[in-house]
């Protein structure tokens, strides 16, 4: 059983969501990013999110592309992002992992050494935004061979017919787009995940995670109420950026108001109780 298999059926057993918060590597600096990753457990972060910098990422608004322009120019690559993973696994064995990107910078790596290294330096699982179904044999056999979940994304416009083939070899999580549109800029309301989330528990057993417009504790709540995670990045990368100077660096608060924020995050998911599964 996988790192995220195993958490979701911890967090399912005692009837609780999970909580999964999503940083951007190297944003705005190696230091402050590894900081924020290694205190996001302690937190009550279930598992965490971990963006891969990239120059064209089509799926995010603004708030995420900012992030990712602050990590390229810190020097962020995807060799940096897997030592930041190494790092966090010398103290953290259990918290899993997942990288969200983009298919690009992982044929520039090579698809089979990048699936290789990720599970060497203890990643989960990996989204690949722009990787259909369609395609997925690129990554996908790759990612078997070294035990890493492929996390496919579902949105409102798949439709019943699209949507068991859509996830055919997704393992770890179903992530839910919730919007039609990019990151940061709506929020699905409560009717239409108590639509949506049925649907897709019709044809898979796999635990379904909703994103893409989850932003604050009450929000959170409601996702884990309709599903059984709820991730959450554009807030925090909006709390990271107006924490930084004029010249875009971090200042000495700025770790402690984005743990701060997940913690608020996580009291909020925690109070939500299901029956245990």
């Amino acid at each position: 059983m996988s790192r995220i298999s195993a958490r979701f059926a911890t967090l399912r057993a005692s009837g609780r969501g999970a909580l999964i918060p999503f940083l951007e590597a190297y944003d705005p600096d190696p230091a402050t990013s590894m900081a924020i990753l290694t205190g996001m457990p302690a937190a009550g972060a279930d598992l965490i999110e971990i963006g891969m910098p990239f120059t064209d990422p089509m799926a995010d608004g603004p708030t995420i592309q900012a992030a990712g322009r602050r990590g390229l120019a810190a020097g962020a690559t995807l060799d940096r992002t897997l030592s930041m993973v190494r790092e966090f696994r010398v103290e953290d064995g259990t918290t899993p992992i997942v990288l969200m990107g983009y298919l690009n910078p992982i044929l520039a790596y090579d698809p089979a050494c990048f699936c290789r290294d990720a599970a060497d330096a203890g990643v989960d699982g990996l989204i690949v935004v722009d990787l259909p179904t369609e395609e997925a044999a690129i990554l996908g056999p790759h990612a078997a061979e070294h035990g890493l979940d492929i996390i496919r994304l579902v949105a409102p416009t798949t439709d019943d017919r699209r949507l068991p083939h859509v996830l055919q070899g997704c393992s770890g999580f179903v992530y839910y787009v919730s919007i039609t549109g990019v990151t940061g800029t709506r929020t699905a309301t409560v009717d239409e995940l108590a639509a949506a989330i049925p649907r897709i528990r019709a044809v898979t057993d796999l635990p379904i995670a909703i994103g893409f417009g989850v932003r604050t504790p009450a929000q959170a709540a409601a996702a884990v109420r309709q599903a059984d995670g709820a991730v959450v990045a554009s807030a925090l990368i909006d709390t990271l950026a107006a924490s930084l100077d004029d010249q875009g660096r971090a200042r000495p608060d700025t770790v402690r108001r984005v743990l701060d924020q997940v913690r608020d995050l996580a009291e909020a998911v925690q109070a939500v109780t299901k029956a245990p599964a």
